[in-house]
């Protein structure tokens, strides 16, 4: 059975760049409210007319496939990780094939929010060792502003979510020191409407009127203390998980990209694993929260700073809206 590794990473974000004291002109909020909260200082928002999540995509994908050394041509499977699609029908899957001009191989969607990415990566080292696919082109990218409260009332989240989008070639290797460990994939249900954007849903009446849309079923609601209490606790766990199932312990880390959720839950994993500051990776003061794209697009970043290095042991973890999440262990 042959085995996956990434073997390319990239990633865009829109130009337009929003400061804590953009928002502090559109609501009720202040930086200090919003670093010590979040740790965020600024973010990126999409431009209407230039940016789509397909284009974002395309321009990291491209930079990935670049770094992988390989043809685009030789790609032959997409997995797109997004749950702020272009359309409500079809998917981003096949407007980046579009995009990327690889007509004719498959494109799957995969809406599991934060933990997209992971989920993806899943997806890809199962088809990879099977022999069903060589090369297979994965993307996290979101545009979470247009559907943010930036007023007052919506600050909790409009100060924490942003665009951007973030790839990774998932390539066959036979290579005995590299290549993705294991992964690891969990949900809960229960907490389904914790983290949430309920419409427009297709189980309504009518899909969409004026009067849902100036609703706050229309906007992204979050009950972010217990998203916070849960995170962190799954976030151990899973990392653990990774650990445990080959064989590691957290002294063999030598870097953990985690979920860009929040700096804080971040810094308090970090002194849960008692984890040197070096070994972990955040960007979130400068992006925000973009949702599927923020482990790819920090695996980028990461391996652009020389912060990843070929042997090295990463940890990847995600925990969001599902509530899902998962981890994965690799060596670069």
């Amino acid at each position: 059975m042959k085995k996956s590794r990434i073997t390319g990473v990239g990633h865009y974000v829109p130009e337009n760049i929003v400061t804590n004291e953009d928002l502090i002109q559109m609501m009720d909020t202040s930086d200090q409210w919003i670093v010590e909260r979040t740790g965020i200082k600024e973010r990126r928002w999409f431009t209407p007319g230039v940016d789509t999540v397909a284009n974002m995509s395309a321009k990291a994908s491209k930079m990935a496939v670049e770094r992988a050394g390989i043809a685009m041509k030789e790609i032959d499977f997409i997995i797109f990780a997004t749950s702020t699609p272009d359309y409500f029908a079809p998917g981003n899957g096949v407007l980046l094939q579009r995009e990327l001009g690889l007509q004719g191989i498959g494109a799957l969607d995969i809406r599991n929010a934060c933990s997209g990415f992971i989920y993806g990566l899943s997806i890809a080292d199962q088809f990879i060792k099977t022999g069903m696919y060589k090369n297979i082109l994965l993307i996290g990218a979101e545009i979470q502003s247009s559907a943010l409260d930036k007023s007052t009332a919506g600050r909790s989240n409009a100060v924490i979510f942003a665009d951007g989008a973030g790839a990774a070639v998932i390539s066959a290797t036979e290579s005995e020191s590299s290549g993705i460990l294991s992964t690891h994939l969990h949900a809960d249900g229960d907490f389904a409407e914790e983290l949430y954007l309920k419409d427009p849903g297709s189980s309504r009446e009518v899909r969409l009127s004026s009067e849902i849309i100036d609703e706050p079923s229309f906007r992204m609601q979050m009950n972010g203390n217990v998203v916070f209490k849960h995170a962190v606790v799954r976030f151990q766990e899973v990392i653990q998980e990774a650990l445990s199932a080959n064989d590691k312990t957290k002294d063999d880390i030598d870097l953990l990209v985690p979920h860009q959720a929040n700096l804080r839950i971040s810094q308090y994993i970090q002194q849960k694993f008692e984890l040197p500051e070096e070994k972990v990776f955040n960007n979130i003061m400068h992006y925000g929260n973009t949702t599927a794209a923020t482990i790819p697009l920090a695996l980028s970043e990461a391996w652009e700073q020389g912060k990843i290095k070929e042997g090295d042991l990463v940890c990847l973890a995600a925990f969001g809206s599902g509530f899902a999440w998962g981890s994965a262990l690799l060596n670069w």
